[in-house]
């Protein structure tokens, strides 16, 4: 732990941050990889409806890439779900 006069940094909590976040972009991507595979979808549909690189629909449904929450709502779009249910 490391003390200032402004703040306290703590690497264990920082980790443990870390972990959090990991385990929310993972779970993300597992949801997006479900519907969009249950919808019979491809990732270049998805692409295509996105405008992007399949290698970036590639890194979010991998939890290597954080989506904006415009992008949430552009990929439900694509999928003709409402953004919430890539939330669950």
């Amino acid at each position: 732990m490391v003390s200032g006069a402004i703040f306290t940094y703590n690497a264990t909590s920082d980790k443990m941050w870390i972990t959090i976040m990991t385990e929310i972009s993972s779970k993300f991507g597992q949801t997006l990889k479900r519907i969009r595979t249950k919808k019979k979808m491809s990732q270049d549909d998805i692409t295509r409806a996105l405008e992007v690189d399949r290698g970036y629909i590639s890194n979010i449904e991998n939890g290597k890439k954080n989506p904006t929450l415009a992008t949430i709502k552009k990929l439900a779009d694509a999928l003709g779900i409402p953004a919430g249910e890539l939330l669950k």
